[in-house]
């Protein structure tokens, strides 16, 4: 399978791309990443010298480098997004180019060389969910911010050129990734790094909210699969199955670590910050049998101990909002 790989510098597209060239030679990759904030050459400087591998500089908006790209492939894989929620809310345009109009570009490039094409979507488009409900694949999408809106515009349109044009196209929506290489200002991975600096770690309101949690790898197996046996037309809830309130995800790092909870810090709530996120996972589960293999502590651990032993990844990736000793200076 020769794979077009979008936004592949990426957290959850670097860890795609290495996942797949490890288990199949019969597979080859053109990386188009346009190298913004969130990318990070690092992630896969060791393929470089890969026959089967090829990165190219680049934006998803740009009709006439896609064209020409989409030529020698027959897969297009959509990881391209800006994705920070905080971002979206100060900068929305930028959302709306790159995650809405940069898949209307690249749907039309597969449309027209009849190229099988997945979007990865985000559990966010659903909006939040009421204590024991689990979003399903068929109800109504609700996002609360610039960015999921912009998420769930894209999936719209991936239905519509599915429906309009018989594309094979299918989107999947999973819940909060991580694991290694995630941008350092994600979650996680900021907690990680503000603790071992011995630096407050902020909370957004009380730190109740809920989140599903899935390991980046199970994520990426479920993808492939998806590629493989997905019925075109489909949408594909990926979750871990792990809800845990975001105050709690802090507390099991600080454990972790061996730092004390007086390292958390509690500021005001982001504005229509949703509570609860969970998806209902059993259509993937019954129909392509995928099933997560991290436990979310296990997961946790591994995580926690690869950015420690990975200092040299992300020092060059931080910036003065994430290791500034007052961290509601700044808006996160």
């Amino acid at each position: 399978m020769r794979l077009l790989v979008t936004g592949g510098m990426g957290f959850i597209g670097s860890n795609f791309i290495r996942r797949t060239l490890a288990d199949d030679a019969d597979f080859s990759v053109v990386n188009l990443d346009k190298l913004t904030y969130g990318s990070n050459p690092a992630n896969l400087r060791d393929l470089e010298n890969m026959k089967n591998y090829r990165f190219v500089k680049g934006d998803i908006c740009d009709e006439a480098l896609v064209k020409s790209i989409t030529q020698d492939i027959d897969t297009v894989i959509n990881f391209a997004a800006e994705s920070h929620v905080d971002r979206s809310i100060s900068t929305p345009k930028a959302f709306l180019e790159s995650n809405t109009r940069g898949v209307l570009t690249l749907l039309e490039a597969s449309r027209q060389r009849d190229l099988k094409y997945l979007q990865v979507s985000t559990d966010e488009v659903y909006g939040s969910t009421d204590e024991g409900k689990a979003f399903l694949e068929s109800d109504r999408l609700d996002p609360s911010s610039p960015y999921s809106a912009s998420k769930a515009s894209a999936d719209m349109l991936v239905n519509a050129y599915h429906r309009t044009y018989g594309l094979w196209a299918v989107a999947t929506r999973s819940t909060n990734n991580y694991g290694p290489y995630q941008f350092p200002e994600k979650f996680i991975p900021k907690t990680i790094i503000r603790a071992c600096q011995s630096l407050q770690v902020p909370i957004y309101g009380s730190g109740k909210q809920i989140r599903d949690w899935i390991h980046v790898q199970d994520h990426c197996e479920a993808l492939n699969l998806v590629l493989s046996r997905g019925i075109p037309g489909e949408i594909y809830n990926i979750a871990g199955g792990n809800q845990v309130e975001n105050l709690e995800v802090v507390k099991r790092i600080l454990n972790i670590m061996g730092k004390g909870e007086s390292l958390i810090s509690h500021g005001e709530d982001r504005p229509g910050h949703d509570l609860r996120y969970r998806l209902d996972a059993s259509k993937i589960e019954h129909e392509l049998g995928w099933i997560p293999n991290h436990s979310f502590g296990d997961g946790l651990m591994d995580t926690v101990k690869w950015y420690l032993e990975n200092e040299s990844w992300w020092r060059p990736l931080v910036d003065e909002k994430i290791l500034s000793p007052t961290p509601w200076k700044e808006t996160w």
